[in-house]
């Protein structure tokens, strides 16, 4: 192997550390802010739902976290025991159902925002917007690059 292949391979590596450390550390922040009883993957499902502002099936939920559809199902079913997701069937097909976000879910997701995001501020604004702003594209484009893997 090169040099170039043993300092590529070295970089990678590192690059990787880097990134699964960082996962792991803003993982526990997160979840250690969430409201008793709130998971990640459940703020996670409120949030997208959120954002999209339109409902999903749970196999689309399912593909959009990359994980399986017993996983999915479990994570909607506790969401809506606690009546932050509505479930519906599918008029045209009734092998399926459609999931959205209910009015007590979007206030779980903003109180769980609330109580998260000015840490995350803070973490921005200790390294610097501008770094961060140079950091986004090449996170994005890692992200991108591994979907293709997924």
């Amino acid at each position: 192997m090169s040099d170039d292949g043993e300092s590529t391979a070295s970089l990678a590596a590192s690059l990787f550390a880097e990134v699964i450390i960082s996962e792991q550390m803003a993982r526990a922040m997160v979840t250690r802010a969430l409201p008793k009883g709130m998971q990640l993957s459940h703020f996670s499902v409120l949030n997208l739902l959120a954002h999209l502002n339109e409902e999903r099936t749970p196999a689309q939920l399912a593909e959009a976290f990359h994980v399986n559809r017993s996983a999915m199902t479990n994570t909607i079913s506790r969401l809506e025991w606690a009546g932050h997701v509505h479930v519906r069937p599918d008029w045209d097909d009734a092998r399926r159902k459609w999931v959205g976000i209910s009015p007590s879910g979007r206030v779980a997701r903003d109180a769980a925002l609330a109580a998260f995001l000015p840490r995350l501020t803070e973490v921005v604004r200790d390294i610097g917007p501008s770094e961060v702003r140079r950091a986004l594209p090449v996170l994005r484009r890692l992200r991108e690059r591994l979907e293709e893997e997924a």
